[in-house]
């Protein structure tokens, strides 16, 4: 994948990039040969991540300390994406699901899940992707999800987002063809990474079969944004899903929906 006739130039900015498939861009990128911008909030692991990446790879390696669903977070990121050395690749990575219900949810939490899931997406697209048409070269990965395709989790708010982030991508990838820039929504199932466990979601009745790996759900992506797609679902089963999922009808879906992190018991009621 060619993003910018100077090889060694080429730089990614990658937001959530200390777990998961953040830092699973972030190692194949430096790996093959990208420098990096890498956004996370916790300062402290980007150092490490940064200083471990740089001695291993020999790229610079910049970090920026931001919380993205934050008007100031996404003005610190939006600056470095229009100013310094150029943004080839903007991974869009930071994202967050909430382990209740709607209806026991709270109106700030559910506003902060909007503000990062799809505020910060539309707003550090927006700002990536006015110097990228001016150059007439780059590319934008939203890390969207399965889950986007329909309501997999009665009562959680976070599919409605991803829904949101693929229709966005696939909507504003198709305007800036025209300049050379592509933007791809990534929409992987389960992937092992600390997501789940960092909002308190129990998964430990998910058949093993249905997880992936966040290298490979990378490896997929970048594959995918060569071949210009515009939305890239990693692995066989996932496309068979997404399938069932666009065309099933609705009344057996909502039988079948699996996934209870949205639902309210019987106690709750």
């Amino acid at each position: 994948m060619t993003l910018d006739p100077a090889t060694a130039e080429r730089r990614a900015l990658v937001t959530g990039a200390t777990a998961g498939i953040g830092a699973a861009f972030a190692r194949r990128l430096a790996s093959d040969g990208w420098h990096l911008v890498l956004v996370a909030r916790d300062a402290g692991r980007l150092t490490e991540l940064a200083a471990d990446l740089g001695s291993r790879h020999g790229r610079e390696v910049e970090t920026l300390s931001a919380d993205l669903s934050t008007d100031d977070g996404c003005d610190a990121v939006e600056q470095r994406l229009g100013t310094g050395s150029p943004v080839h690749l903007l991974v869009n990575n930071a994202g967050i699901s909430l382990n209740k219900p709607f209806l026991r949810s709270t109106a700030e939490d559910e506003a902060r899940l909007l503000r990062l899931n799809v505020h910060a997406v539309m707003r550090l697209t927006l700002a990536a992707l006015r110097p990228m048409t001016e150059r007439r070269n780059g590319a934008v990965i939203n890390v969207s999800s399965v889950a986007g395709f329909g309501a997999v989790m009665p009562g959680s708010t976070y599919s409605a987002s991803k829904a949101w982030v693929t229709n966005f991508s696939e909507s504003v990838g198709q305007s800036t063809r025209p300049y050379g820039v592509r933007v791809m929504a990534l929409c992987p199932g389960y992937t092992r990474t600390e997501f789940h466990d960092r909002a308190g979601i129990n998964m430990s009745k998910t058949p093993e079969w249905m997880w992936l790996k966040a290298e490979d759900v990378v490896d997929e992506a970048l594959r995918d944004l060569g071949k210009g797609k515009l939305v890239s679902i990693p692995a066989w089963k996932y496309k068979v899903a997404v399938a069932g999922l666009r065309h099933a009808p609705r009344r057996l879906l909502q039988v079948v929906a699996r996934d209870t992190r949205g639902r309210i018991g019987r106690d709750e009621r």
